[in-house]
Formats: C-alpha cells, structure tokens, sequence
C-alpha cells in the first residue's frame, strides 16, 4: 500500500515536470530579426495611403510649402511616439503592443476593454479596407473604364485574406519573407516615383515650386487637421511590439528597428511627396481618387501599369504586416484570460498561433460581408490614439510606481511630454463608440463573473484536457 502510494506520487511528479518541460517548449520561436523587424515596420507604415490619397495634409494646409514642412513635422512627433514604444518595449517584454502595456500599468478591465475594442472595430475594419483595396486595384486593368464587379472584388478581397493567413500559419518565416520581398518591391516602386520628380527637377521644371508657401493656412485648427492627417499616414510604427516575444535579442533590436524604420519613411513621404508636386497642380492633386495613378498616367506612359501593381503590393505587405501583430494580439489576450483560452494555443510543429491567425482571419472575412465597411474605418481613429495615449500614460504611471524596473532604454522626458501634448485625441466620443461600451462590458461580466476561481477552473480544466491528449 505504501509502495503503491509512494509509486502514485512519483509518476504524478514525473507528469508534472512533463507537463511543465512541454509548457516550456511550446512557446513561438524567436525567429524576426532586425532586417525582419524594419521591413514589418516599414511595410506596416507605407501603406496604400501614399499612393492614392496624400490629399488630406495638403487640403488642410492650402499649400505646397506649409504641407512638406507638416510631412516632416509628423515624422518627428511620430518619432517621439516611437522612442517612448521603445522604453515599453523593452521594459515589458511580452508581445501584443498597447494591450501588453496598458495590462501592466492599468490591470486587466482597461485592457479587457482595449482588446475588445480591436477585436470588434479596429483589426478586421482595417484589415478588410486593405483587402477590398488590394482587390481594387488588382482588377482595375480588366476594367479600366467601368465599376470592377462587387462580388469579383470582396472573392478576391477574402482570397488574400486567406492565403495570407495560412502563409502565416505554416511558418513565420513564410510570413517574414512575404514582408520583406513586397516591402521592398513597394519601396521600389516609390523610389521610381521619386526619381521621376527629381529628374523632373534637374530639368528645371519646377513651376508649381515657385511660390511654395503662398495661400498657407494660418488657422490653427487647419494647421493640426493637416499634422492630424499626416501622423494618421505615419501610424503603424508600434507593429514590432505586437511580436517582441518572437524578436531575436528585442532589447537591441526593437530600439534598432524603429530607429532605422523612421527616418526611412518619413523621408519617403517628403520626397514622393515633392515628385507629386512638381508633376501635378494642386486642383489634380485635390480632386484625384488615386494620386500615384495619375502621376503615373502623366509621366510613366506605357510604364503606367506599374502603378497599380505597386499599390496591390502595398496592400498585401500592409496586410500580411496587420495580420501578424493582430494574431499575436488575440494571442496574448487569450493567455490573460480575455478570450476563450483556445485561441492560447500554437501548433506544435510549426510554432505559430494558429487559432488566433484562424480566428483573425474569420472575423475579417465577415467585416467583407458588410457594404459600407469603408464608414467603418472612421471609428479606427478614435479608438486608435486613445489606447496609445492610455499606453504613454502608463509609462509615465510605471516611471512613479516602478522607477528600479530595468529599462535598457529610457526615453527622453522632452521626447514624451512632446508627443504627449501634440498627440490628437479626436474632440468626442462616437455615438458607435457609446453603443458599442455595454457590449464589451457584458462581455467581460461573462469572462469575469466567476472571479478568478472561474478562471483557475478553465485553465486547470484546459490542463487536464491538454494532459489526456
């Protein structure tokens, strides 16, 4: 009796560190590195946006002078966005961005609420637009002076979607070397953009240039409706927080990424910015739906294809680049106890999360079957700049509660405060938003109303099951 009772607790010792040796492997392996870590910064940046519509900053500013020097203003103050992500990066090295940070600082009903946000508005919206805009411009050539077929463009809209999805899902460095080959084919393109207007330029052809700064804004609500624009356009350089438990040496290499990443981008957007305005006149730069198509049209001739091909690439880098940092997003917050605790797996081969990806993809797919989903992007931007001001106070709350916390990088106080007080909340609420608030709140009673014994039994429940099997 004895014996058999000493053999029962020496083979459930042996199960447990099994259980545990196998917990311990099953994590996603380290595999971004900083060349990766760049071309998913940078891919997830330079969108569509510049090549169809960088109409916005110049409507605001009411003139080519006043718009580049915004251009440039909004690199900067992104910039100073970015070094603060950086000292949270590294401080709080657990993957899924703000959700990640705003967790740490705030506890888990902010960040339940801010997950939620994402899951119901922010990454199937934009992830659905970039689709239906890839599949846009993939059929534009077939039909050049028509309407492209509704149902042709959502199929190949979902078609991307899905093929993206299970290229992440077989391995992520499939996933990394999708973003690295279409981030440089689309910064390509953009060079080619820039060397015809800086050609242009030495051929003295500057005429639109001559007066850069006359008609300028002086409203100081037009002037922060341009930088607001333009730091919408500079949005994405928080993407490698989403993966910094994938990130080879993430204490190094985040800081490098983001370094290296933004002064990239924003000189890009300067100068395509420069080309478009030596080419075309500000009544076709204010009436055109896709800039780059028609500064093509002008200038490349029997080339003008590359255009819409190049936009297609954006889209599919931009997407692919949305798609990681939102799997690993619903990843996390499935290992917090914020969403059904299956969505925690990873594949035991591949070593990626491919419930989350699944899931990711799913709720992108059912936004494709909404009409209008391109209203739906208006409510990105609220939700968008009030979860990375929530994440920037909780650097400030985490300086005063935790100051002997180890940061490898500690950023600049001026730098802070400056993105803090020119970052631009949007005047109001949504009434989608006040709506939406009860759903999310009846959400968390039913993952909470338990407390955390109701949580201890899931997982200790999910333990069992992972053992039997």
């Amino acid at each position: 009796m004895c014996c058999d009772k000493k053999s029962r607790t020496k083979n459930a010792k042996a199960e447990m560190d099994n259980m545990a040796e196998t917990s311990e492997k099953m994590k996603m392996k380290k595999e971004i590195t900083l060349l990766n870590g760049v071309s998913l910064i940078v891919g997830n940046m330079i969108g569509s946006g510049i090549f169809v519509s960088p109409r916005g900053v110049l409507m605001y500013s009411a003139s080519y002078g006043l718009s580049l020097v915004i251009w440039a203003l909004g690199g900067i103050f992104s910039l100073f966005g970015a070094l603060c992500y950086v000292e949270l990066g590294t401080s709080i090295l657990k993957s899924g961005g703000s959700y990640a940070y705003i967790l740490e600082a705030f506890g888990a009903f902010v960040a339940f609420i801010r997950l939620w946000s994402s899951l119901l508005i922010i990454e199937p919206t934009t992830q659905a637009v970039i689709a239906i805009t890839f599949a846009n411009y993939i059929v534009q050539p077939i039909f050049p002076h028509c309407e492209p077929p509704y149902h042709a463009v959502r199929l190949i809209a979902a078609a991307c979607i899905c093929s993206l999805t299970f290229i992440n899902c077989v391995n992520v460095k499939w996933g990394t070397r999708v973003q690295d080959i279409f981030t440089y084919a689309k910064v390509m393109a953009l060079i080619l953009v820039i060397s015809v207007g800086l050609y242009k330029i030495g051929k003295g052809e500057t005429e639109n240039l001559r007066a850069p700064f006359e008609g300028s804004a002086t409203n100081p609500g037009m002037i922060a409706l341009a930088l607001y624009s333009a730091l919408f356009s500079y949005s994405g350089w928080d993407t490698l927080n989403y993966v910094t438990e994938e990130m080879q040496n993430p204490e190094r290499n985040l800081p490098l990424s983001i370094a290296i990443s933004m002064p990239i981008v924003a000189i890009i957007y300067v100068l395509t910015n420069i080309a478009y305005y030596v080419v075309l006149d500000m009544s076709a730069l204010l009436t055109s739906d896709a800039v780059a198509v028609t500064f093509g049209g002008e200038t490349l001739s029997h080339a003008k294809w590359i255009i819409p091909i190049a936009v297609a690439m954006s889209c599919y880098s931009g997407l692919n680049s949305s798609i990681i940092a939102a799997s690993r997003l619903f990843y996390v917050g499935a290992r917090e106890g914020h969403l059904p605790v299956s969505l925690s797996l990873i594949h035991i081969k591949c070593f990626t999360p491919v419930p989350a990806l699944l899931f990711n993809g799913l709720m992108t797919l059912l936004y494709l079957l909404v009409e209008d989903v391109f209203l739906l992007i208006n409510y990105y931007c609220f939700n968008y700049w009030l979860f990375v001001g929530l994440s920037i106070a909780g650097l400030i709350y985490l300086r005063y509660t935790q100051p002997h916390r180890p940061r490898p990088v500690k950023s600049n106080p001026l730098a802070l405060l400056t993105y803090w007080n020119t970052k631009p909340f949007l005047p109001s609420i949504s009434d989608y938003d006040i709506n939406l608030l009860p759903v999310i709140l009846s959400i968390h009673e039913v993952f909470y109303g338990q407390g955390q014994e109701g949580q201890d039994a899931t997982e200790a429940e999910f333990s069992k099951g992972y053992k039997e099997k």
